[in-house]
C-alpha cells in the first residue's frame, strides 16, 4: 500500500508548485480580488473602486498574481483588463467559497 501510493503521488517540483498556489492565495487582499475577477474582467481602476484600495498596491497584488499565473492580463485601447487565468482557477475560487459556507 505504502509503495503504491508514494507512486501515484506527483513528483517534488509539481507539489512544491501546488504549495506556492496555496500561499499565493493565502493572503486575504489577494482572495478579496479574484473574487472581484471571478465575476468579472476588470480594471486597475474598477478594482480600486470594489475593493477601496490605491492604485499602486491593487498594481502590486496584480503582478504577484500575475506571476503565479492566477490572473492574465490584455490591452484594451488604453486599459489593460484583468481576469482569472483559466476554468481552473475559477473553479478553485468557486470550491473554496463554497467551502467556507458550509456549516
Amino acid at each position: 500500500m505504502v509503495e503504491s501510493v508514494r507512486q501515484a503521488m506527483p513528483d517534488e517540483k509539481q507539489q512544491q508548485d501546488l504549495a506556492q498556489l496555496f500561499k499565493v492565495l493565502g493572503d486575504h487582499t489577494r482572495v478579496r480580488m479574484l473574487n472581484a475577477l471571478y465575476r468579472s474582467e476588470l480594471c486597475v481602476c474598477d478594482l480600486t473602486s470594489i475593493l477601496g484600495m490605491n492604485q499602486s498596491a491593487v498594481s502590486h497584488q496584480l503582478r504577484v498574481l500575475r506571476d503565479a499565473k492566477i490572473v492574465r492580463s490584455r490591452k484594451q485601447g488604453k486599459n489593460v483588463l484583468y481576469a482569472l487565468d483559466d476554468s481552473h482557477i475559477a473553479e478553485l475560487i468557486r470550491i473554496g467559497f463554497e467551502h467556507v459556507q458550509e456549516k
